[in-house]
């Protein structure tokens, strides 16, 4: 039978490998501590998007996703302030649009235009008229491409038919002024040929002027001979 003394060795050796394998309550409480940091709660973050711009648009009009120290702020509204340029009616870039501040012509009006001058016409107009009728035209067909370029840029969809017979009776009178001065070019050439071989006409003046007419040796008294004969006869 074994004594008293004997089993005490053994049961100190079993506290004292049961105090290794645990820790103390101190010790627990010093390991569950979070390690030292300035950050609160309020402060802290709330997502992981490290992006202090993300999320932030013009084009959209987006803001940040948290709210900002001046979110509760109201931004100043701009003043409806809308300048007014005075412009003159007669100025020169209203010949570019239909009529001043008008855009373009509708498809209606657009058709509302008359025919193209004939070249029988045109023969009888004077340098100035044709000169006058040609800008008349440059200055329409301007107009007719200021409204081209809006309908493309606006994408519209219709007008473009219309305006193209409208600048195809512009550029047939055009064509027609063209021809009349065409002809007249000619017709002063063979004037000038003709001129050339005309003896009673000096092209290179002089105190006698261009046109110099020979000098005749018939007498005054044989040209009113036969006026004072038929009066004679008729009293």
């Amino acid at each position: 039978m074994a004594t008293p003394n004997a089993v005490r060795p053994s049961i100190g050796r079993m506290l004292q490998l049961s105090s290794a394998g645990t820790l103390s309550p101190a010790s627990q409480a010093s390991s569950r501590i979070a390690p030292f940091s300035t950050t609160t709660e309020r402060c802290r973050r709330q997502t992981r998007d490290r992006n202090k711009k993300r999320g932030v648009s013009t084009l959209y009009r987006s803001g940040p996703k948290e709210p900002l120290s001046v979110s509760s702020m109201q931004l100043p509204k701009p003043r409806d302030f809308v300048p007014k340029v005075e412009v003159s009616e007669k100025h020169g870039l209203w010949g570019f649009f239909p009529e001043p501040h008008k855009a373009i012509y509708t498809p209606t009006e657009m058709e509302q235009h008359g025919r193209a001058w004939t070249v029988e016409e045109l023969r009888k107009k004077s340098w100035e008229d044709l000169h006058s009728l040609w800008w008349v035209c440059c200055r329409e067909r301007n107009m007719l491409a200021t409204s081209r370029a809006f309908l493309l840029k606006k994408q519209l969809g219709f007008g473009e038919r219309e305006i193209d017979q409208r600048d195809e009776v512009v550029q047939k009178t055009m064509r027609g002024i063209k021809h009349a001065l065409t002809e007249r070019f000619y017709t002063w050439e063979d004037a000038v040929k003709a001129a050339e071989e005309d003896p009673e006409i000096n092209l290179h003046g002089g105190k006698g002027g261009l046109y110099q007419p020979n000098i005749y040796d018939d007498e005054p008294s044989d040209w009113a001979a036969p006026a004072t004969q038929t009066k004679q006869a008729t009293q």
